[in-house]
């Protein structure tokens, strides 16, 4: 063949040396990601997640993915006649609850995803918290202020956790042979009581154990927006408490910034909220100089 190049095959050429830069810098760190959401039930959308997972390993990478499955739980409850209420975007947890939500994450999302990250050509091993004491979970308080009297009042949130300690020595030891961890967020306290942890929690502990050099969190929307619906590409801690004291960032994504602070604040060099729903949205953000969501890093950094 002789000339140029036809313009698509160029384009990819192009695509791989932006990202060469990126290859290098990051060869051998390693990116925590939270998958969950809309995604989670596209079977389209779920191939390309996988095929994401897998391209990040192949080129030195180490992914460890973390998944929810709240809607997934809420489905089975509804099936076996179980009721549930929430409290601040949390489930109450009885022990028949906490059970049922074990069995869900840990098995059938759990196994669906190794599956789709074989099917790509990765090598994935599903593994909870309680796995080689992975997370020690405590139980997580709540209180809610009396309308009438203004009391703090304590809610019994039942069996529902969060992080309390991160031993990374099985996803280090299957980072480095060569497999993707993928890890449901299940943990137990030092009595062997089981906890369901917040997927977003379970991640943004992990990602500042670790020192990853990314935390992903795919949701449900574009990033972080301002009052005009612009995406908001950089912030900082101090930027999120404005526009939180500003009501402009408010609702579910007060607790997801708070985790992607509390990560960064543990020794996670940034941390990414983003359009999971966006094909390869990850890649796009994090090997091209465009970007695809709201990146929190420490200040000064």
């Amino acid at each position: 063949m002789t000339g140029k190049p036809e313009t698509p095959l160029r384009s990819k050429a192009e695509v791989l040396i932006e990202a060469l830069p990126y290859f290098q810098r990051y060869a051998g760190r390693t990116f925590v990601v939270k998958y969950g959401g809309h995604a989670m039930g596209d079977a389209r959308a779920a191939r390309d997640f996988a095929e994401d997972i897998v391209l990040l390993k192949a080129v030195g990478i180490n992914p460890v993915v973390v998944h929810g499955g709240g809607p997934q739980i809420g489905a089975m409850l509804k099936k076996l006649g179980v009721e549930s209420e929430f409290v601040d975007g949390l489930r109450v947890t009885d022990k028949q609850t906490a059970e049922i939500a074990e069995m869900v994450l840990s098995g059938a999302i759990n196994k669906q995803l190794v599956g789709w990250i074989a099917q790509a050509g990765g090598k994935a091993i599903g593994i909870s918290g309680k796995d080689g004491n992975l997370v020690r979970a405590e139980k997580v308080e709540r209180t809610v202020k009396d309308p009438d009297s203004l009391i703090e009042q304590a809610i019994d949130l039942g069996f529902v956790g969060k992080p309390a300690e991160v031993d990374t020595t099985l996803l280090e030891t299957a980072s480095a042979s060569g497999m993707i961890p993928v890890v449901a967020p299940i943990g137990a306290d030092g009595e062997g009581h089981t906890y369901n942890i917040n997927a977003d929690t379970m991640a943004g502990a992990i990602a500042g154990a670790l020192g990853a050099a990314r935390l992903f969190l795919l949701t449900d929307v574009p990033g972080v927006l301002d009052g005009d619906g612009n995406l908001l590409s950089d912030l900082t801690p101090s930027d999120i408490r404005k526009l939180t004291d500003d009501g402009i960032v408010k609702g579910g994504m007060i607790p997801k910034l708070e985790t992607c602070i509390e990560a960064v604040d543990a020794g996670c060099e940034a941390a990414v909220v983003l359009d999971g729903r966006v094909a390869h949205a990850m890649l796009l953000e994090f090997f091209t100089s465009r970007g695809a969501g709201t990146l929190i890093r420490a200040e000064n950094t």
